[in-house]
This record gives structure tokens, sequence and C-alpha cells, in this order.
């Protein structure tokens, strides 16, 4: 390995440490200010190596799962939120995902709607796909058959549901 090569691997390999060690340092803060009013149920990384912290208020009948990407620094307000019902004791409704496309966020939300549903024994998660919808309808049918749900589209009438049964 050439010296030149060397230096550039190493100040790109502590600019990744500096960035790191700064996300922890706001995780850390973060996580005492989020933890005051919500439920902290986990630390995860996306896909540009983000820290993100989630968190959730859970009623009896809905629940909100929201993220903080320890990027920047928290400021009272989620950077990602999916939001859900519980319509019966066998499902767990999505109403609305919220937030930037293409950061791994709702990725991680749906893992830990999935946890949820666990955790619950709840065997389904559905949802509808809707008109509003129709503009990114391909990237959302991805998403979905990515985290093994079933996607029923009707172009027609550009409605549409979706289904995770635990079981599969």
């Amino acid at each position: 390995m050439s010296f030149a090569y060397q230096s550039v691997f190493t100040e790109e390999n502590e600019r990744d440490l500096e960035e790191m060690e700064l996300q922890v340092l706001r995780m850390q803060n973060d996580m005492k200010e989020i933890a005051k009013k919500w439920d902290v149920v986990g630390v995860d990384q996306t896909k540009e190596d983000n820290l993100v912290i989630v968190y959730k208020a859970e009623e009896e009948e809905r629940c909100k799962l929201m993220l903080n990407d320890c990027d920047s620094a928290f400021r009272g307000v989620w950077d990602f939120a999916l939001q859900a019902l519980f319509p019966d004791e066998e499902r767990i409704h999505i109403g609305d995902i919220k937030g930037p496309e293409n950061k791994g966020y709702g990725s991680i939300c749906i893992h830990y709607l999935k946890e949820l549903a666990k955790d619950k024994n709840i065997p389904y998660i559905t949802g509808d796909i809707s008109d509003r919808d129709w503009d990114h309808l391909d990237r959302l049918i991805h998403f979905y058959e990515k985290h093994n749900f079933q996607v029923e589209v009707d172009y027609h009438t550009k409605s549409g549901k979706i289904v995770w049964n635990q079981a599969y």
C-alpha cells in the first residue's frame, strides 16, 4: 500500500470515527429527552450508517412509532413516523407513514411494528393503498413486498390492500 493511499484511507477513517462519536454523543443526549415523553424501543442504524433512536407512543386503540436520526440534534419532533391502529385483536392497521424517502427509516419502523405485533400476539398487519399513493405506487409495492407483505392493487379504482401474516 502506498503512503499516499494510506494517508487518504486514514483521514477518511478518522472522519468516519469522529462522525460516529458525535452521533453517539447526540444519541445519549437525545435519548434522555425522548425517554421523558415516549417509550424508547430501540437504537438502529440506517443504510447510510446513521444511528437512529426508535420510540413509540401507544394507547389502547392506536400507536405511533417514531424515529430520530442522530445525524442532527433532537428538537422535540420526530424525523419519521408510522401511525397504526388496533382495530381488533387480530391485526394492526397502518394508517399513515410520514417522513423522507430512501433513508431506510421505513424499513426500520416496519421491523419494529412487526416486533410489536409479535409481542402482542397479533397475527396480521394490514394497510390500504389509496389514490394519494398513486404517484409512488411502484416504490410502495417494492417496499411492502421487500418486507414480506402481500400486496393487492386495483388499477381501475386506484386502490389496494397490504397484508402481513406473521405465520409466514
